[in-house]
């Protein structure tokens, strides 16, 4: 080898000489020792005063790779806290939701489902019972004097329930009502509000929710010919259902609903019909006039106060009266009954107070 090719570099006599290497910086496990501390993180944003905060940040004093550690971990700390108070706030929310949504189901009304009709257009009884039924209630009233019965539609789940007023006229003068739903059970009512001259009012059963409600409909669509059901308790028959048709639109029909009369008529509105002698009506009693939906459904006395029902399951009408050919609803008169007129308040007529008897009023 020449000599442009050797080394130039002489042992130094500092270096121990020409055998021994040149000392070596001590060994170190720190990748980061020797170079400057990074610059301090930005402060991090203020947290809420929680627990699960506790300890998420590091000390900003901490140089070198402790920092860079410290941070990492107070970052992962961080990212822990806001995930445990997230799904603490969302487990408290859920379980709200959840409250509420089994609050309402215990509580609020489930309505009465649709109903379609037969494929002819026909009215599907059998579905329409099945349907309405629920929301149908047997109302007795217990006075000094004896026992009336009649038929009521429940409104709301807690226990709003529309009637005739001659039903539960002996309660208005003092009487005990009880309401007995379609399960048997039974519960003591008081009266909301009523409206005589239309024969039409509401009471308020204790202690009941979750009820099944009815629909009210349009009684103003409702057309000549169109099938309707009726369901009450005639005679204490209670959730007797019969069909028929409308057979007229707005007859005009009297109706005596003071209890006195309508407790010698079985509980039952008799109507004086324009031209018709004989009437039990008098000036001295209590009497309600109005444009009547008249059916051939059959109506006897305990189907007061109960719908009247079109095709789709929807109330269009509250029965209030029939026409006996005797002249007198006495119960067990041979000659009392049903002879295919009966008469129903229209339910666009009722809707027109309704809110007004909810609220407690008597017009």
């Amino acid at each position: 080898m020449s000599d442009w090719h050797r080394s130039t570099h002489e042992p130094h006599p500092q270096d121990g000489g020409a055998d021994r290497n040149p000392p070596q910086p001590p060994a170190t496990t720190d990748p980061y020792a020797g170079y400057p501390a990074p610059p301090a993180p930005p402060a991090p944003p203020a947290l809420p005063a929680h627990p699960a905060f506790a300890g998420a940040l590091p000390p900003a004093s901490v140089p070198g790779h402790r920092a860079r550690r410290g941070l990492l971990k107070g970052r992962l700390a961080l990212v822990t806290a806001v995930a445990a108070v997230a799904a603490l706030l969302g487990g408290v929310t859920g379980g709200v939701l959840a409250a509420d949504r089994d609050g309402s189901g215990s509580a609020a009304a489930t309505l009465v489902r649709p109903v379609s009709a037969n494929a002819d257009g026909s009215a599907n009884v059998s579905a329409i019972a099945a349907a309405v039924s629920p929301a149908v209630v047997q109302i007795t009233v217990q006075t000094g004097s004896g026992t009336a019965t009649g038929t009521g539609v429940v409104l709301t789940s807690d226990g709003r329930i529309l009637t005739n007023y001659h039903v539960i006229a002996g309660a208005v003068q003092g009487g005990r009502a009880t309401v007995t739903f379609q399960d048997g059970k039974t519960a003591t009512a008081t009266v909301t509000g009523t409206d005589k001259s239309l024969d039409t009012a509401v009471i308020t059963a204790a202690g009941v929710s979750g009820l099944t409600t009815a629909v009210l409909g349009d009684s103003d669509s409702t057309a000549v010919g169109d099938p309707v059901v009726a369901i009450g308790n005639p005679e204490g028959l209670t959730g007797t259902v019969t069909s028929g048709i409308v057979s007229a639109k707005n007859r005009q029909v009297s109706v005596q609903v003071d209890e006195g009369t309508t407790r010698g008529n079985g509980g039952f509105g008799l109507p004086n019909l324009p031209g018709r002698s004989g009437s039990s009506a008098n000036s001295t009693a209590d009497t309600a006039t109005y444009q009547a939906l008249q059916t051939d459904a059959a109506l006897n006395p305990g189907n007061s106060g109960g719908p009247l029902i079109n095709a789709a399951g929807q109330v269009i009408g509250l029965n209030s009266a029939m026409y006996s050919a005797s002249g007198t609803g006495s119960t067990g008169s041979s000659e009392a009954g049903s002879v295919g007129l009966g008469f129903a308040i229209p339910i666009n007529s009722v809707k027109q107070v309704l809110s007004q008897l909810q609220a407690g009023k008597n017009l």
